[in-house]
């Protein structure tokens, strides 16, 4: 399939009439059309056919509709029965009235394209740099970023479960791929296991035994598939009998214990359809899935927030994810002066790489320090001791001076300096500075670092810092509006790659409209004060609330 580029679309005058005359004030739709040109063209898209081939549709048109819905939150279906049937979706395609559409499967396929080479990031900077020319956002601005969890599209299983379906997907695609390999393996016994999708009740019968069972079938079936014959089903469930079951001294399969070990969350592969999720623990909230990491502007002015950069990673910790947003919006000429972010995305280290490489100000709670002292609040912490650089060495608050100053490989980049027992062991203040027969060790960052580390913890002190970082919660309501606005709480689809479409169609969709309601004809308005809010008015009481500031 190739793509034939159109130069120059233009709505057709019927098909204008028409939209304008059912929508006086026109639509979401139709604003895309007006004010974005159709936020992109044939020609942006080229590079993802080949050159020859029989002529494919439009892929401008495709992604419009792609992103219209999940505005909308619609179906592949209900979307293909908009282009056919909705006058607003025919004047934003440049459509006759007449066009009969598409099959709903072309969505599909467009969304398969989509995942290949990172494309769909590349459809988000198109989108970015349309709007950016419209003058809709602008670089060295002011940016914040929060992620939450998504969960997969699967089921949670019990580990008799899993192993149970991860047979019975590998003996679909078996059969499938090369029937003839079950000739002789399946039976009856195995009809009644796998022939249905597996659901068991809380409390199933002989669950050890049955789990047995299932390892030693798993086994029979990848011995007989070849390797050159495995397809993904069959690999998953090569993994999952690795991750749950050990060879017995028989050499035969047992389901591991406790006292075996399990494999963490982060490589325990939760589901056969999908084995990109993980199961993920943060606080008292457990998901098995993947973390989505949302940024956006927030400056001051009547400008909308646009979201600049959409992330979608595994459960891991945010710094790792903070690098890969700088890359990102830096390549689409977006790179923040200030970056507001909790404290579970910073470090010093960060703190210090971001503005040497982007001149990033990252804006945020560096995390304290885990030692006692600081988690009782209590004794003396690293902050109250001296740390001499030139002189390479540590005085404590009662004037002792540290006879050791290490820089060992194992705890890079940390330095350590240790003080003597006959200088802690008299010292009246013992019990508030180091606990045990041991004298006190404090460990510290390299001298740049430490001196950023200082100045942060001293900035947080500051009122006018404090009324900066309050910006950061503003991204609060995004991911509300991200999660139960247009459901990407769940995802869709399987698989980390087609997550991250939705994400990312998700993101231009909020885009979009966040920008056609500060344009239109009715711009939201403030609620109006209650009666008893009235009252207090009516009587100089004063009362206050965020969106009378400007009253």
């Amino acid at each position: 399939m190739s793509v034939r580029p159109r130069s120059g679309a233009v709505v057709p005058e019927l098909t204008a009439q028409m939209a304008r005359a059912g929508n006086p004030s026109g639509t979401t739709a139709m604003w895309v059309r007006d004010h974005l040109d159709g936020l992109w063209d044939d020609r942006d898209f080229a590079s993802w056919y080949p050159r020859d081939g029989r002529p494919g549709l439009s892929p401008a048109q495709l992604a419009t509709v792609c992103v219209l819905q999940f505005l909308l939150n619609l179906s592949d279906r209900q979307a293909a029965e908009a282009v056919r049937c909705r006058i607003d979706f025919k004047y934003a395609l440049a459509l006759d009235l007449d066009d009969p559409g598409f099959h709903h499967s072309v969505l599909t396929d467009f969304r398969d394209r989509l995942c290949e080479d990172d494309r769909a990031d590349q459809l988000l900077s198109l989108s970015l740099t349309r709007m950016r020319e419209a003058g809709m956002v602008a670089e060295r601005g002011r940016q914040r970023t929060d992620s939450t969890q998504v969960l997969a599209a699967a089921r949670d299983l019990t580990r008799l479960e899993l192993v149970l379906e991860a047979v019975r997907a590998a003996l679909e695609e078996a059969a499938q791929r090369a029937p003839d390999i079950l000739d002789g393996l399946v039976d009856a016994e195995w009809a009644t296991r796998y022939g249905r999708p597996v659901r068991l009740p809380s409390q199933p019968s002989h669950p050890v035994t049955r789990l047995k069972q299932a390892g030693a079938d798993a086994r029979r079936l990848l011995e007989r598939l070849p390797y050159h014959r495995r397809g993904p089903h069959a690999e998953a469930l090569r993994q999952i009998v690795v991750q749950n079951f050990l060879l017995d001294a028989r050499g035969g399969l047992r389901p591991r214990a406790e006292k075996d070990g399990q494999p963490k969350g982060a490589v325990r592969i939760v589901s056969p359809y999908d084995r990109e999720a993980r199961r993920a623990i943060r606080g008292n909230t457990r998901w098995s899935g993947y973390l989505v990491h949302v940024t956006e502007t927030c400056e001051t002015g009547p400008q909308a927030n646009l979201i600049t950069d959409i992330a979608t990673t595994g459960p891991t910790r945010d710094t790792e994810a903070l690098p890969g947003i700088h890359i990102r919006l830096r390549d689409r000429g977006l790179l923040p002066r200030q970056h507001l972010l909790d404290g579970g995305y910073l470090s010093v280290s960060l703190l210090h790489r971001s503005l040497r490489d982007h001149q990033v100000e990252l804006v945020g709670p560096v995390k304290a320090s885990g030692a006692w002292q600081s988690k009782e609040q209590t004794g003396f912490t690293r902050d109250d001791f001296t740390i001499d650089f030139d002189q390479r060495q540590v005085i404590c608050p009662n004037g002792e001076t540290s006879h050791v100053w290490l820089e060992p490989p194992a705890m890079a980049p940390y330095t350590v300096a240790r003080f003597r027992p006959h200088q802690c062991n008299p010292c009246p203040d013992r019990p508030a500075c180091a606990r045990g027969t041991a004298a006190r060790t404090v460990n510290f960052l390299p001298q740049h670092l430490h001196e950023l580390q200082a100045q942060n913890r001293a900035n947080q002190q500051d009122s006018q810092w404090r009324r900066l970082y309050a910006t950061r919660s503003g991204v609060e309501g995004t991911i509300c509006e991200f999660i139960n606005g247009h459901r990407a709480r769940r995802s869709r689809y399987h698989g980390h790659r087609k997550t991250h479409v939705q994400h990312v169609l998700t993101g231009i969709a909020i885009n979009i409209e966040r920008l056609a309601s500060r344009t239109t004809r009715h711009p939201h308005r403030p609620r109006r004060p209650t009666t008893f809010q009235q009252y207090l008015d009516a009587r100089g009481l004063t009362w206050e609330c965020w969106w009378r500031q400007g009253k």
